[in-house]
């Protein structure tokens, strides 16, 4: 089994949005790479630790799992969307994405500030300089780490 971060911003769609719903799609990703970790990496049954960014503080909130295969994101062809594309062709789509489903919320926020702590954790992608993206694979040694952390 692979493990991966996904990150949000929680005033868009949080922890506890994606406990009421209990499986959304992760719709609206617009970077190739994260792209390509979604559509060629993650399997259904993957964990996944669920990211709070751009908040104060940011940090891991959960865990959620894969739970479909990669298929295209409908929102690339809807021209009311913020994640519109218009040089995507329903013929050859450029954007994909897997739906999550909702396994847990952690009894505390792991922070930014946390994470960045631990020798263990120095080579997390999440960890290194200029890294923005959105999705990423997470070591299974990184995952079990953080999920120690949100148990103390």
């Amino acid at each position: 089994m692979n493990c991966f971060l996904v990150k949000t911003e929680p005033g868009v769609f949080s922890i506890d949005d994606l406990k009421k719903k209990k499986r959304e799609p992760w719709d609206g990703v617009r970077n190739y790479q994260a792209r390509n970790i979604m559509r060629d990496e993650m399997k259904m049954g993957d964990l996944v630790l669920f990211y709070h960014s751009n908040a104060d503080p940011s940090g891991v909130a959960g865990v959620c799992r894969v739970a479909s295969k990669p298929y295209p994101d409908p929102t690339q062809f809807d021209a009311d969307s913020p994640y519109f594309d218009p040089k995507s062709d329903p013929e050859n789509p450029r954007w994909f994405l897997v739906d999550m489903a909702f396994e847990k919320k952690f009894k505390r926020l792991v922070s930014l500030t946390e994470l960045k702590q631990y020798a263990e954790l120095a080579e997390m992608t999440l960890l290194q300089r200029g890294n923005r993206l959105s999705v990423m694979t997470v070591t299974q040694d990184e995952f079990e780490f953080i999920l120690a952390l949100a148990s103390c």
